[in-house]
This record gives structure tokens, C-alpha cells and sequence, in this order.
């Protein structure tokens, strides 16, 4: 009688491989892990504008005299700006002291600033950056392109459309005191 050493055979070993295949392309079409790092980049956005928001309500209600001048519309400053593009510079945009792309001098509030420094979009390009405008009666809006499909106009988490940021466009999410965000 012959020994027969136990093992796996080549069809057997190309099977499991086959199907190990076909579960790997499932699991990445299934969580498109592109579409996850676009809604972080969301998350981050998001969190970044609601900080900013409350950063500048604080001084607005903490600063005596306190006052919005700046009717431009301040973006990030980018190496390539998209139009209109008219505060802050590349060396001092993140700066907390007015020079800033958002012009406020938080260092005026009586506690000190909120923030270390103001938040950059994650891509921070000419498509997605942060703006800030301004308006009369020290009213602003601050604004951010939403990137995934989920936070965008039209998807679950939808944060862009008018009916769900009170805003008066539906491809940037806004976010201020300006009564319809219409700056």
C-alpha cells in the first residue's frame, strides 16, 4: 500500500484564490474607499466652518464695538485663487489676528482667541476652499463645496441644498447670521 501525503491540490488552491477575489473586489465596490475619504474631507469641513462660526459669534458678542468690515469675499489664500479672491496672503492665512483669509482679530476677545489658527480646507484648491464675506450690521457667511456624494446637494447626508442650510445656493453649504445666507 502506498502513503499518500495530504495536501491541497492546484484546483483546490485556485478555487480559494478565485474566491478570495471575488470577495475583495465585493468588499471594495461596496465601501468605494474613495468615496469614504471624500466624506471625511466633509466631516473635517464641516466641523471646521461650525467652529469658525461660533469663533465669530463670540467676538461679535464679546468685542466692544466689534465690527465686521469686510464686504470682499475672502478665500484661503491659494497659489492659484479662485475669482474674486481678495484677503489674506499664503504666509499669513491661517493667522487669528485679522490678516487672516477670514479678517476678524480674534485676539480682541476678552478670553483670547478660540482658535489657534483659522482652518484650511482640506484640499484647499481653487474648487474646494473656504470663503468668508461679510455683509452690513456685522451679519457674514462662510461657505464650503462639499466633496462626497453624501453631504453634496441630492445625497443622504445632503448639507449643501436651501431647505437644509438656509442658504440661497444649492452647491455650496453656508453658514453665518446673514438672514437667507444671501451674501
Amino acid at each position: 500500500m502506498q502513503a499518500y501525503k495530504k495536501g491541497f491540490t492546484l484546483i483546490e488552491l485556485l478555487v480559494v484564490i478565485a474566491i478570495l477575489a471575488v470577495l475583495a473586489t465585493a468588499v471594495v465596490v461596496i465601501l468605494n474607499p474613495a468615496e469614504l475619504v471624500k466624506q471625511g474631507r466633509d466631516s473635517t469641513r464641516i466641523s471646521d466652518l461650525a467652529a469658525l462660526h461660533s469663533a465669530i459669534a463670540l467676538y461679535l458678542s464679546d468685542v466692544n464695538g466689534a465690527s465686521i468690515t469686510s464686504t470682499e469675499t475672502c478665500t484661503a489664500a491659494l497659489s492659484s485663487p479662485p475669482t474674486n479672491f481678495t484677503c489674506g496672503s499664503i504666509s499669513t492665512s491661517t493667522v487669528v489676528t485679522g490678516t487672516g483669509w477670514a479678517p476678524i482679530d480674534f485676539t480682541d476677545i476678552s478670553s483670547g482667541s478660540p482658535l489657534a489658527r483659522l482652518p484650511l480646507d482640506p484640499v484647499n484648491d481653487t474648487t474646494y476652499a473656504y470663503t468668508f464675506q461679510g455683509g452690513s450690521l456685522n451679519t457674514f457667511e462662510i461657505d464650503a463645496n462639499m466633496e462626497s456624494t453624501k453631504y453634496a446637494s441630492g445625497g443622504g447626508g445632503d448639507v449643501e441644498s436651501n431647505n437644509k442650510d438656509g442658504g440661497n445656493d444649492d452647491t455650496y453649504y453656508e453658514i453665518g447670521n446673514d438672514p437667507g445666507l444671501d451674501l
